[in-house]
């Protein structure tokens, strides 16, 4: 069978290195559906869920906060300051996060600070969503 090497690295560590059946990942325009041989590309990500089907058939799921994405035809490298692992993200703490990031926006003092509350408030609203669609795979 053909599959595609896959990395996919946070700022911290190695989150998945493993081979897969095909990719599938939160492009800027879109969902990005990466198979082996695929055309050498480079790309930015926004904040989502990367979905991975392994060379067994079963399917793991990583959160990433946005990042940088490189495709060789062997290769998929995922590039990202924060990958969570599905089976990791932590609801509650997400929840408080992004209620957090709600309240920096209404106190926001600058356009500055507007920005990054937004910003914070888009992965974590990502998060959530990855989260939940985690789950339903279950």
């Amino acid at each position: 069978m053909n599959t595609i090497h896959v990395d996919v690295v946070s700022a911290e560590e190695s989150i998945f290195s493993g081979e897969a059946r095909f990719v599938v990942l939160p492009g800027e325009v879109g969902e990005l559906g990466i198979y082996p041989n695929h055309t050498p590309l480079i790309s930015r990500i926004k904040a989502g869920s990367v979905r991975i089907e392994k060379a067994d058939g079963s399917e793991e799921f990583v959160f990433v906060a946005g990042g940088l994405l490189e495709v060789q035809p062997n290769c998929v490298t995922v590039l990202s300051d924060t990958a969570i692992r599905g089976k990791d993200l932590d609801e509650e703490k997400a929840n408080a996060a992004k209620l957090a990031a709600e309240e920096a926006m209404k106190n926001a003092k600058t356009d500055i600070d507007l920005a990054r509350a937004t910003s914070e408030l888009a992965v974590m609203a990502a998060q959530i969503a990855a989260l939940r669609k985690y789950r339903q795979k279950k």
